[in-house]
C-alpha cells in the first residue's frame, strides 16, 4: 500500500490565520513574511503543507472570508512577490501552501458584485442570486444568515434582494451561472500555475440553492436557520465534479472542503477515487456539545460514548476507499482543551491526549496554530472586548431570546471563535513576540508561561509531545498505512484503537477521565511500549487520569 500513499497522506497540515501568526512589519496584523520567517519552526512539528487562510484583497468585513480580487494579495498581508517567496521558500523545505478557496460568495465590493448590483440588464446581472420581495415588501423568504438577522439584502438600484449565507456583505455567487463556474475555475487555476500544493474549499456546501420558500420559523425572530434549507442540496457533486475535471485532474494537488452538513454516511461520495474531494472535514465531532449550532443556548451535556461513536462512523466510511482529515481545532472553533475536557481536567494531559488522536488516526492531521502549545480559550469580561462578528451576533441574540448577561458572556467564553484567533504566542516578550506594534486582538493573558520559546526548552511540554508524535508517525508506517479498528468500545474512561498492517499493529490507549483507568493487559500481549505521556511510569493493563500511550507489535 506504501506506494500507493499521496505525499499529502504522510505529512502533517497546519492551518495558519493570517492576522495572527507573525507580523514582520510592525502594524499589529500577520504577514506572509511572518509565515516564511517561521517555516523551520514548522518543519520541525512535521509539517509538510500550509493552509492559509484568505490573504486575498479583502475589505475585511470578514477576516479575509469576503474577498474582492481572487487574485491579487490584500496589502495588510504583503505583495505578490512575497507570495511567490513564500512558495519557493516552503518547496525548499518540502512544504507547500494550500491556498483556502472562497467560492460561495465574494465581498459587495467585488468588482463582479458591483456591477451585478448596478441594474437588472448588465452582463454580471445573474452572477449573484437575486429575488424580487414578497408582494408586502418584505423579504424572499425568511431564512436567518448564519451570522444572524435576515439572509436577504435590499439593493435600490436593482430593486431586487440578493442573498447572502453569511454577512450582507459577502453576496452568494449564482453557480447555477456556468460563466461564474468558469471564473471561480479560472481563479483556481492561477493558483495552481502559481505553485501551491492543494486548496481547502470554505462553506463549499451552500453553493447549490434550493427552492426559494419560507421554513418553519426556530426562534421568536420569525426567521429560520438557512443552513438546514441550503447545506449539501442534491445536484451540488455535479457542481463539484466539473471543478475536479477542470482545475484537479492530472495534478497531484489534494482539495479538502469544508463539508458542513455531509453526514458520515455520505462520505463515500465526497472523497476517494470517484468523490469531488481528496478529504472533507466532517463536523459532527466537533459540534457534539451542540444540538443546534446557529444557537449557543443549545449546549448540551455528552459522553466518551458519543465522541467514539462519532469517530467510528467517520473512519469507517472512509476506509474502503477514501481519507480522512483528522482536526480538532480550526479558525471558527473554541479551544480544543476547553472544548472536550471539563475545566477541572489538566489542561496539558488533556492536549496530549487530543494530539494522541490527531496522530495516529487514519487520515491527515490538521493541526491549528497555536493548538500545538495546548492553547486555552480568553475568557474577557465584556463583549466589545471581542472582535469576532459571528460572537458579537450569537450575544445579541441571545439576549433578544431572553437570556441573560450572564448566560450569553458564558457561551461566549465557551464558543466564541475569537479564543482561536488571539495573537500566536512566541515568547515571554511584549506582545507574546507576535508583533512590535499593538495586535490587531489582545494575546492570550497566558503568554508569559505558554509560548513557543518555553515549550521548546521542557521537554515535557505538549509542543515537545506533538513533535514526539510527528516524529512517530513518520517513521513507523503502520500509521499512515494501517487500517482502523477500534476497541474497547463499551469502556467508559477509554477511548483505544488498533492500526494495523500485515506488518505491524500499533495500540492505541486514551484515558478521558480524571480517575485510573483499566483494561486488559491481554489487549497489549507481546507490545513494546513505544511512548507514554507518563513516560516510564505507564503501567500495563492500567492507565492513569487522561493518560495517552501507543505500544507497537
Amino acid at each position: 500500500m506504501a506506494e500507493r500513499l499521496k505525499w499529502w497522506q504522510k505529512t502533517v497540515v497546519c492551518e495558519i490565520y493570517m492576522r495572527s501568526f507573525n507580523d514582520t512589519d510592525g502594524d499589529g496584523i500577520g504577514d506572509l513574511n511572518g509565515v516564511t520567517q517561521k517555516l523551520d519552526y514548522l518543519k520541525k512539528l512535521g509539517v509538510g503543507a500550509i493552509w492559509l487562510t484568505p490573504c486575498c484583497k479583502s475589505p475585511q468585513a470578514d477576516n479575509g472570508y469576503d474577498v474582492a480580487d481572487y487574485c491579487a494579495i490584500d496589502e495588510m498581508f504583503g505583495s505578490m512577490a512575497d507570495m511567490d517567496r513564500l512558495i519557493e521558500e516552503a518547496r525548499r523545505r518540502g512544504i507547500r501552501i494550500v491556498m483556502d478557496l472562497v467560492f460561495n460568495h465574494t465581498s459587495d465590493q467585488h468588482p463582479w458584485f458591483l456591477e451585478s448590483s448596478s441594474s437588472r440588464d448588465n452582463d454580471k446581472s445573474d452572477w449573484y442570486i437575486w429575488r424580487d420581495a414578497k408582494p408586502d415588501g418584505s423579504a424572499p423568504t425568511n431564512w436567518r444568515g448564519i451570522f444572524g438577522g435576515s439572509a436577504w439584502t435590499w439593493c435600490e438600484a436593482r430593486g431586487q434582494y440578493y442573498l447572502h449565507t453569511f454577512l450582507k456583505e459577502q453576496p452568494d455567487l449564482n453557480w447555477a451561472n456556468p460563466k461564474v463556474r468558469r471564473a471561480l475555475f479560472d481563479a483556481a487555476q492561477f493558483w495552481v500555475d502559481k505553485g501551491v500544493g492543494g486548496f481547502r474549499l470554505d462553506a463549499i456546501t451552500y453553493i447549490r440553492k434550493p427552492a426559494f420558500s419560507d421554513a418553519a420559523p426556530d426562534a421568536g425572530d420569525g426567521l429560520s436557520a438557512i443552513h438546514p434549507v441550503t447545506a449539501n442540496t442534491p445536484g451540488i457533486l455535479d457542481y463539484l465534479h466539473e471543478f475536479k475535471a477542470a482545475v484537479l485532474d492530472g495534478t497531484d494537488l489534494f482539495t479538502v472542503g469544508e463539508a458542513n452538513g455531509v453526514s458520515a454516511a455520505e462520505l463515500p461520495e465526497w472523497v476517494g477515487r470517484d468523490g469531488v474531494f481528496d478529504m472533507v472535514f466532517e463536523f459532527s465531532h466537533v459540534l457534539i456539545d451542540l444540538e443546534n449550532e446557529a444557537d449557543w443556548s443549545s449546549a448540551r451535556p455528552w459522553q466518551l460514548k458519543d465522541l467514539k461513536r462519532i469517530l467510528r462512523d467517520s473512519q469507517e466510511n472512509t476506509a474502503a476507499d477514501g481519507w480522512y482529515a483528522i482536526f480538532f481545532e480550526n479558525h471558527d472553533m473554541p479551544r480544543c482543551v476547553d472544548h472536550f475536557f471539563p475545566d477541572t481536567a489538566d489542561q496539558d494531559s488533556a492536549a496530549r491526549i487530543i494530539a494522541t488522536l490527531m496522530m495516529t488516526l487514519r487520515g491527515t492531521p490538521f493541526l491549528y496554530q497555536g493548538q500545538e502549545l495546548g492553547l486555552h480559550n480568553v475568557v474577557w469580561d465584556d463583549i466589545s472586548a471581542y472582535n469576532d462578528v459571528s460572537t458579537r451576533n450569537h450575544y445579541a441574540f441571545l439576549i433578544e431570546e431572553g437570556h441573560s448577561e450572564e448566560e450569553a458572556m458564558h457561551a461566549v467564553h465557551r464558543f466564541s471563535r475569537d479564543s482561536a484567533r488571539t495573537p500566536m504566542p512566541w515568547h515571554a516578550g511584549e506582545s507574546a513576540g507576535f508583533t512590535d506594534g499593538t495586535p490587531w486582538l489582545p494575546v492570550n493573558p497566558d503568554y508569559p508561561v505558554r509560548n513557543a520559546a518555553a515549550e521548546e526548552q521542557d521537554p515535557d511540554s505538549v509542543l515537545c509531545w506533538y513533535r514526539a508524535l510527528a516524529a512517530i508517525r513518520s517513521k513507523h508506517a503502520v500509521f499512515t498505512e494501517g487500517g482502523f479498528e477500534e476497541i474497547l468500545q463499551e469502556h467508559s474512561q477509554i477511548y483505544a484503537y488498533i492500526r494495523r498492517t500485515k506488518d505491524a499493529e500499533a495500540i492505541i490507549l486514551t484515558n478521558w477521565s480524571e480517575e485510573e483507568a483499566s483494561y486488559d493487559p491481554a489487549l497489549i500481549e507481546g507490545a513494546a511500549l513505544l511512548i507514554s505521556t507518563e513516560g516510564i511510569k505507564n503501567q500495563r493493563g492500567r492507565l492513569a487520569p487522561l493518560e495517552a500511550v501507543i505500544y507497537l507489535r
